[in-house]
């Protein structure tokens, strides 16, 4: 007995298949919409405030019970509804009047007694199963819905009225759980004009349910949980299938039958009309010695066996893989089935599709088979394939296969081996999941146009592999790769995925080879966010390469303080990544500051300052090496006198006379007679300042032409800072115009501004106050050793 819960389960695939294939039909009305997902909230009753653009509404898996007008009366725009898995026990379906878009509503798994129908005329998907109806929940407001799809119903018991009112409807689908049926009189089943049609039988063989179907216009028929008792009902049913029958397509889930059954029941779908059939989740067949079967004139283009295992515990395997290898189909599917092998087909076969999936297989299978040369597309993935060499050699003899799937194996190539020889027209092929190494690029088909090698251990794609001038695929996620590679054997690559491998960075080689890239799938790296990673997030901004995932999937991981950070916020200068441009910069800022100094060097002649200051120190230097006797600490003069030569009669016979006079209070140092022989200039000048207490300048316009008398005055300037005293008398004797003093003057321009001078009076009455002011100004008590000193001097 198959447990009721598989059929449930079964019925629960089937309707999901279903939606997706109505929401694949509806996804062009709902365009894009605003989609609401309160499904698995723990809602007691359906959220008030909802948009009024919404269009989908999924509250299933929640403990609502009732619903109410006001709920949905906003959501004038809702298209599909899913309220499955709830607790709703009473539906008026006046709740939907405001819904006049309304398409696909799901009630299915609810607690439905009683249904109050109101005409929903624009819906195309109604799913009413599993619910607590006891008669089918059907009324006569369901025949004016003509845009009605499909529908899904389920009760206890089953009466001939219950479909009467879909008679006139076009019912694309219509599903019936029967489950839980406690009730039923044998020909109340009626004749379905549906195109589709997919019925779960009770659990137990009280209610014969099989015997009373009959189709018209059905193409596809789905039975499920079908007793051992029930096949003969199921084979009587199939035997009335004429050749004028309509259905095309049969699928049978959870069929409980021996070997004999199994082989009667294929041999009858083999000698009707059915062009597809399918036997899935059926009980465990194991074939006999000898199988009788006959390869007649068939209609059927596709079988398909899964999750059923076929075993030959006591009997050679032989026979049960010469069964389906020598059937003359277009396509073969055996999956979860437990086999470890399959033959070669005896003759040349009309197979172009094989599916043995999730079997045993191992490197051995079709191995030198030359009869599967219309073979064009063969999956063995989850099988025990090692040897990738020996799957290239599989292909070789089948001239038509382009499309190979190998992944969930554990496949290996290792460099040693023998060359690969694959199928001359293979161009697409699945190796993920497998235990390969960047050795598989020597062994790749030389037309290969696209191929997975996701979750592999491929750590680097070297430069000395063949060149697969046709790919436009590569699938390399979830490898060991540390950079993005280059794309020199790949030149006509399109698309390329490497997420989730450990890249760091692109490298240089793919910004020069792989500019034909038009999408990449980069995201979820470790991205290290410095420089190097500029030119990789410049490709999305320009709009040369689209970054599949692009922004969330790319986040840089290092450096630890940039961590978390999408690319698309990472920022860095261009002159701190270019180095190029950054010495341009520097040189640049470099001439034009050595230019500025330059230019303001000679503007304000800091050469000549500084050629001062270096006799200064030198005149300093010497100064403190002399003998102790030789430095006199005090001040012995009242006053030295600067002035120009043009000057100096002024000077000798005005100025001096009128300061000494005879009584000898006011001692004057002048260069003529006061100047030590063997000294240099620059230290007499220096001498005779500092044994001063003051320093007149006599200014005129030969003044400030003088060389020494410029030297003069820095001197003095020095000093004035130096010790911090107000040592500088100026005398204007002739009016000095600005444009005359040099631009070296800056100082002499400077005090002339800031300080107080003196100015030689035209007038001779005038004569005698500038005297007095200026014997004021530098007059000071000297010691009697300074006087005796100074004269000795004099």
């Amino acid at each position: 007995m198959v447990d009721e819960r598989s059929s449930v389960t079964n019925h629960f695939l089937s309707a999901f298949l279903l939606a997706i294939i109505f929401w694949n039909n509806i996804q062009c009305s709902v365009g894009k919409g605003l989609i609401m997902d309160f499904s698995n909230r723990f809602l007691v009753k359906v959220p008030k405030n909802l948009p009024a653009q919404m269009t989908v509404l999924d509250l299933s898996y929640n403990s609502i019970s009732e619903l109410q007008i006001s709920d949905f009366s906003s959501s004038s725009k809702l298209q599909v509804l899913i309220l499955s898995h709830n607790l709703i026990g009473k539906l008026n379906f006046s709740v939907f009047q405001y819904n006049e878009d309304l398409e696909h509503l799901d009630l299915s798994y609810n607690k439905l007694q009683s249904l109050s129908c109101h005409p929903v005329t624009s819906l195309r998907h109604l799913d009413l199963s599993y619910n607590n109806y006891v008669d089918m929940p059907t009324c006569l407001e369901f025949s004016k819905m003509l845009k009605l799809e499909y529908l899904g119903l389920s009760a206890r018991r089953i009466q001939k009225s219950d479909f009467s009112v879909l008679a006139h409807l076009q019912l694309e689908t219509l599903f019936l759980g029967l489950e839980d049926l406690s009730e039923y009189i044998h020909g109340n089943l009626p004749v379905f004009n549906t195109r589709s049609l997919q019925i779960i039988f009770p659990p137990n063989n009280d209610y014969q349910v099989l015997p009373d179907l009959e189709i018209n216009v059905t193409e596809s028929l789905e039975l499920s949980n079908i007793q051992e008792a029930q096949v003969n009902d199921l084979r009587t049913f199939l035997l009335k299938l004429n050749k004028n029958s309509t259905l095309l397509n049969l699928t049978l889930n959870n069929i409980q039958c021996d070997w004999e059954d199994f082989i009667e029941i294929l041999q009858t779908v083999w000698e009707s009309t059915i062009e597809y059939f399918v036997i899935a989740n059926a009980s465990q067949l194991e074939a006999p010695n000898s199988i009788e079967f006959k390869y007649t004139k068939t209609s059927l283009k596709a079988l398909t066996i899964k999750q059923t295992t076929l075993t030959t515990f006591r009997s050679d395997a032989k026979y049960l893989l010469e069964l389906f290898s020598e059937m003359n189909l277009t396509a073969l599917t055996i999956s979860d089935a437990g086999l470890i092998h399959m033959l070669c087909p005896s003759n040349s076969s009309h197979f172009t599709y094989l599916c043995f999936s999730n079997n045993s297989f191992t490197d051995t299978v079709f191995q030198n088979c030359k009869h599967l040369t219309f073979l064009e597309k063969l999956i063995l993935k989850s099988n025990q394939f090692k040897k990738l060499v020996r799957v290239s050699l599989m292909t070789s003899h089948m001239a038509s296969l382009k499309y190979l799937d190998m992944s969930l194996n554990l496949l290996q190539y290792e460099d040693h081996e023998n060359k690969c020889d694959w199928g001359k027209n293979l161009v697409e092929l699945d190796l993920s999941f497998n235990k390969l190494s960047e050795s598989v690029f020597r062994c790749l088909p030389v037309n290969i146009q696209m191929i997975d090698l996701q979750n592999n251990q491929i750590s680097s794609i070297s430069k000395e592999i063949i060149e697969l001038n046709a790919l436009e695929e590569i699938n390399l996620a979830s490898n060991k790769l540390t950079s993005l590679p280059g794309c020199g054997q790949f030149r006509n690559l399109r698309f390329l995925n490497i997420e989730m491998n450990s890249v760091v960075s692109p490298s240089s080689e793919f910004y020069q080879t792989c500019q034909g890239i038009k999408q990449l799938k980069a995201g979820h790296n470790p991205f290290t966010c410095t420089c190097e990673l500029r030119q990789f997030i410049n490709l999305q901004k320009q709009g040369s390469m689209e970054l599949v995932g692009w922004p969330d999937a790319y986040v840089c991981e290092y450096p630890d303080y940039l961590r978390g950070t999408l690319l698309k916020d990472f920022h860095v200068s261009e002159v701190v990544c270019n180095v190029s441009l950054l010495i341009t910069i520097v040189i640049i800022v470099t001439v034009v500051l050595v230019a500025t100094v330059s230019f303001l060097c000679i503007r304000f002649d800091v050469p000549w300052y500084l050629k001062m200051m270096w006799k200064w120190t030198q005149a300093k230097h010497r100064i403190r090496k002399s003998n102790p006797e030789d430095l006199l600490p005090n001040i012995e003069f009242h006053a030295f006198i600067s002035y120009s030569e043009h000057d100096s009669e002024w000077v000798k016979n005005v100025l001096i006379p009128n300061l000494e006079k005879e009584d000898g209070s006011i001692r004057i140092c002048q260069h003529e007679r006061n100047f030590v022989a063997g000294k240099s200039i620059v230290e007499n000048i220096i001498d005779c300042i500092e044994k001063s207490y003051k320093s007149i300048f006599v200014l005129s316009p030969y003044f400030v032409q003088s060389e020494w008398c410029h030297y003069e005055l820095y001197f003095a300037h020095h000093k004035l800072f130096s010790e911090n005293a107000d040592s500088l008398i100026l005398i204007v004797l002739e009016p000095i115009p600005a444009y005359v003093i040099p631009t070296r003057y800056h100082k002499l321009k400077a005090l002339m501004a800031k300080r107080t001078y003196l100015e030689w009076p035209k007038e001779k009455s005038k004569h005698g106050l500038f005297w007095s002011n200026l014997r004021a100004a530098i007059y000071v008590k000297l010691s009697s050793n300074e006087e005796e000193r100074a004269f000795s001097l004099s």
